[in-house]
């Protein structure tokens, strides 16, 4: 973090949109929130904070309930 890896430009670009406390965390649609981002960034829709793509693929990981409930969705450009 610190070399800044996990910003727009870094080598593995984490919560470019500000992540789920940016968003204030609304129960149930954090889920398709960080699924429209992703989407968005593997289509080159994002904007001021699209990240260079550079294998096409996305990861999105979700914690809900206390914890106990764990995803992760893992998506790739089309051809």
């Amino acid at each position: 973090m610190r070399e800044g890896q996990t910003e727009i430009g870094g080598r593995i670009p984490v919560n470019l949109d500000g992540g789920l406390k940016a968003k204030g965390h609304p129960i149930g649609a954090t889920g398709v929130s960080m699924m429209v981002e992703i989407t968005k960034q593997l289509r080159g829709e994002g904007g001021s904070r699209q990240a260079p793509i550079k294998n096409g693929i996305g990861l999105v990981h979700n914690v809900g309930g206390t914890g106990h409930y764990a995803y992760v969705t893992i998506l790739s450009r089309g051809a």
